[in-house]
């Protein structure tokens, strides 16, 4: 296979939400260290978020990154659409058998693992912050895979020191066709002491789907 088609295969291996995704609402905790913060969180239609109720202006917008990060990985975006007009070269294999391969053409210059069909790393420069992203255990949906475990560290692109380490644990659940995160845990260590960061969603329901 060419470094593009291996690329594809894995792309079009992860699990995202089809065309018919309704979006859905849920109530939404947040917990840090001995604060905990209470909300109500909206994904809609076309993918835009609402949060409402977070009284703390910072966890409120932690809270709405958090799901555009997410909603990121889920959209489904065509490759050619996506990484039509990118150049992807083979440069090595690592001994697990992992295929790196560099991507070429965007603003962010990006190298990948592939590891059989699955997209196991990820690094990549922007402007001075460089950042690499490992994944460590993964969920099969029967329609591709979710990552539940991964991490990433960030570091001074030109010193290579490293700024942060956030270590992702995530929860799915399947909320009547699709699968969304009930919980996630970020555990980020600077100076080598971490902070703990825990978001929540209960009482997680579908939105009606929209009628013509």
């Amino acid at each position: 296979m060419t470094a593009r088609e291996l690329f594809q295969t894995a792309y079009e291996s992860r699990y995202t939400w089809d065309e018919n995704f309704p979006g859905y609402s849920a109530d939404v905790q947040l917990v840090q260290g001995t604060e905990v913060y209470r909300g109500k969180i909206r994904i809609n239609r076309d993918l835009s978020v609402e949060v409402s109720g977070v009284g703390d202006e910072q966890v409120h917008e932690g809270i709405y990154t958090q799901l555009r990060d997410i909603i990121t990985h889920r959209q489904r975006i065509p490759f050619e659409q996506s990484h039509g007009n990118l150049e992807f070269t083979v440069l090595a294999t690592d001994d697990t058998g992992a295929v790196e391969i560099q991507v070429k053409g965007d603003s962010m210059g990006s190298n990948y693992k592939i590891r059989d069909t699955l997209i196991c790393q990820v690094r990549r420069v922007m402007g001075r912050m460089a950042f690499v992203i490992d994944t460590h255990e993964i969920m099969d949906t029967g329609s591709g895979y979710v990552a539940t475990r991964y991490d990433a560290v960030f570091h001074n692109a030109k010193t290579n020191e490293v700024t942060s380490i956030i270590k992702f644990e995530d929860t799915y659940e399947k909320v009547g066709d699709y699968y969304v995160v009930s919980k996630q845990v970020l555990r980020e260590y600077q100076n080598d002491t971490p902070n703990t960061t825990e978001f929540s969603y209960f009482n997680i329901r579908l939105l009606e789907p929209a009628t013509v």
